[in-house]
């Protein structure tokens, strides 16, 4: 039985299978894998690009999704999540995707051993398939030459399991990352750090936006978003004609994170990012439910 809750959980071997099953299910139906496995999706917070990928991924591939709706569950009662999960496991799925605020909480209870465990991100610290998909994306637009390729991430990264799974994700692949906020929103790190968005913006080859996370800080770092914007918002008047390949894991806060103008930029591969998901969890999928 594997899980995925951390991006090193996967061999180098097993990421490299992950990417090119991504690129022959996109460019290839793929023929019913799954359609004898049963999958429970717990998502304890909102999620629309990962829960509705996980769920297309699984059906592409011939599974059954069941969602359960925490908010309905036994969980409101009184019962753990502990026997929430194992009261699933009863029911004899073949994986469960969870989502949890907590960082330890998909660790736990795959520590379990009842079913495999996949992270659709949990706290601050881990997301792996959407490192995988923005691997994915990245590889796909410099033809697989990414070694030595520098990663800005920008915005309100000691707040992002997004960042935190890609930082380690990306480093591991041969790609330089730098982290590009200001002082609350930036976490000890020995990358080498900016706080100024132009001045960084000179050595990317990719840059990648994340949400301003302020509902998350106790102490305002901002007097409201468009504050936060003339700083980090990505710009026509900012990137001028650098190719640098703009990233984003969504929900995007438009003219706060990216510009609607660049939303629309070539440059600009949030969609594709979406298009990708699905196929990475694919792979994923058929990796933890097939070949381990």
């Amino acid at each position: 039985m594997q899980h995925l809750i951390d991006i090193s959980d996967l061999s180098n071997k097993q990421i490299d299978v992950i990417l090119r099953d991504a690129t022959t299910f996109k460019t290839k139906r793929p023929i019913q894998l799954l359609q004898d496995k049963l999958l429970i999706a717990l998502f304890f917070e909102d999620s629309t690009r990962t829960r509705s990928s996980f769920e297309i991924a699984a059906k592409k591939l011939g599974a059954a999704v069941v969602h359960l709706d925490p908010s309905t569950s036994s969980t409101n009662k009184g019962e753990t999540l502990e026997d929430t999960f194992a009261n699933l496991c009863a029911m004899q799925p073949d994986g469960v995707i969870i989502r949890h605020a907590q960082n330890d909480i998909p660790r736990q209870l795959a520590d379990m051993e009842m079913t495999s465990v996949i992270n659709a991100g949990a706290g601050n610290y881990a997301h792996p398939t959407q490192a995988l998909l923005d691997l994915f994306t990245i590889m796909e637009h410099f033809n697989g030459d990414i070694k030595g390729k520098t990663v800005g991430i920008v915005g309100d990264i000691i707040s992002s399991r997004v960042a935190s799974s890609a930082i380690r994700l990306f480093e591991r692949m041969g790609l330089n990352v730098i982290l590009i906020a200001p002082k609350p929103f930036m976490p000890q790190s020995d990358l080498v750090q900016y706080e100024n968005l132009d001045e960084a913006l000179e050595h990317l080859d990719v840059i990648m936006s994340l949400r301003a996370q302020l509902e998350r800080h106790q102490t305002p770092v901002f007097e409201d978003y468009q504050e936060y914007a003339k700083h980090y918002c990505i710009t026509k008047e900012r990137m001028q004609n650098r190719e640098i390949l703009i990233l984003h894991p969504g929900p995007v806060m438009h003219n706060i994170d990216i510009s609607d103008e660049m939303l629309q930029d070539p440059r600009c591969k949030v969609l594709e990012q979406v298009t990708n998901g699905v196929y990475i969890r694919m792979a994923v999928l058929k990796l933890l439910m097939l070949d381990a």
